[in-house]
C-alpha cells in the first residue's frame, strides 16, 4: 500500500496542477461519463464505482462504456449489451469495443476494425434496435463526445470524424490528425485525451465549438506507464500497467 501511496504522489507531482490518489481495485478497463464509472476486472467482472468502493455488476465483459447514451458492454465473444432497467438487455451485433459518450449515440469497432454506429432512436429504443450504421474506415478504437468522434487504427494513426450527430451518427469525413495513439476517449464534454504505445498519456487542447479537432497534444507525466484513460467530471482516471487505478483530478480533497 506504501508504494501505491508514494507512486500516487509521484502522479500527482508530476502534474502540479492535478491532485492524485489511489483507488482501491484492481481493473484492466474503466470508462467514465455522465457522472458515471465502470470498470472491467482482469477476470471480466464488470464494477461501478460508488463513492468510494466498486460495487460488483452481474455480468461478464471485455469493455464496458457510460455515458449519455447509458451503460453498454461487450463480452469476450464480442455480443453486445445494454444495461436497462438493472438487466443486461442484449443488443444484435458485434463488437470489440464500445463507446456510450456520444451524443445519445453509441459507436464502437468490431473484431476486423471496422467502426460502427448507433443513432440516437436506435439508442433510446426499448429493447434498443439494431440499427447498426458502418462507418467508411478501419478503426480498432473508437470513441465519440460532445464535439465529434475520434479513433485510432491498426497502425496507432488518429482520425476526426465529422458531421457526427445523434440523428446521423455516421458523420460524413476522416481527419488525420497528428500524433500516435493506441488508444483515445473523448469525455461528455468534448475534451479529448489519449495513450501512446509507451504508456505516455495526451491531452486534445484548443478543442472549440468552432475548432472540434483542437490544435496540439500535451503530453502529461504520470511518472508511470499508463495502458487506459478516462475523464468526466473533472477527473481523469487511469490506469497502470499493473492494473492499478488512480483518480487525478483539480479537487483539493483528492
Amino acid at each position: 500500500m506504501q508504494a501505491l501511496l508514494l507512486l500516487a504522489a509521484l502522479l500527482a507531482g508530476a502534474n502540479a496542477d492535478l491532485g492524485c490518489r489511489v483507488v482501491p481495485g484492481k481493473l484492466k478497463q474503466v470508462d467514465a461519463g455522465a457522472g458515471a464509472v465502470y470498470g472491467v476486472g482482469s477476470n471480466g467482472t464488470i464494477w461501478r464505482w460508488d463513492t468510494s468502493t466498486w460495487v460488483n455488476v452481474p455480468g461478464e465483459a471485455i469493455h464496458v462504456s457510460a455515458g449519455p447514451a447509458g451503460v453498454w458492454c461487450v463480452n469476450k465473444v464480442n455480443f453486445i449489451y445494454k444495461l436497462q432497467d438493472n438487466t443486461w438487455v442484449q443488443v444484435a451485433g458485434l463488437l470489440k469495443q464500445i463507446d456510450a459518450g456520444g451524443n445519445k449515440l453509441v459507436a464502437g469497432a468490431n473484431f476486423v476494425d471496422a467502426p460502427y454506429c448507433l443513432s440516437e432512436a436506435a439508442v433510446l429504443a426499448r429493447p434498443p434496435t439494431p440499427a447498426w450504421v458502418y462507418v467508411v474506415g478501419g478503426l480498432k478504437y473508437y470513441s465519440c463526445g460532445l464535439r465529434g468522434c475520434w479513433g485510432v487504427n491498426a497502425g496507432n494513426a488518429i482520425y476526426y470524424r465529422s458531421g457526427t450527430s445523434s440523428v446521423a451518427c455516421a458523420g460524413s469525413s476522416w481527419t488525420n490528425v497528428a500524433g500516435s495513439l493506441v488508444m483515445i476517449e473523448v469525455g461528455t464534454d468534448g475534451s479529448v485525451y489519449g495513450v501512446n504505445s509507451e504508456g505516455t498519456v495526451y491531452q486534445r487542447e484548443g478543442i472549440t465549438n468552432s475548432n472540434p479537432m483542437g490544435t496540439q497534444w500535451k503530453a502529461l507525466d504520470f511518472c508511470s506507464k499508463i495502458k487506459h484513460v478516462t475523464f468526466d467530471s473533472g477527473a481523469l482516471w487511469l490506469i497502470n500497467e499493473k492494473e492499478e487505478i488512480y483518480r487525478c483530478s483539480e479537487e483539493s480533497d483528492v
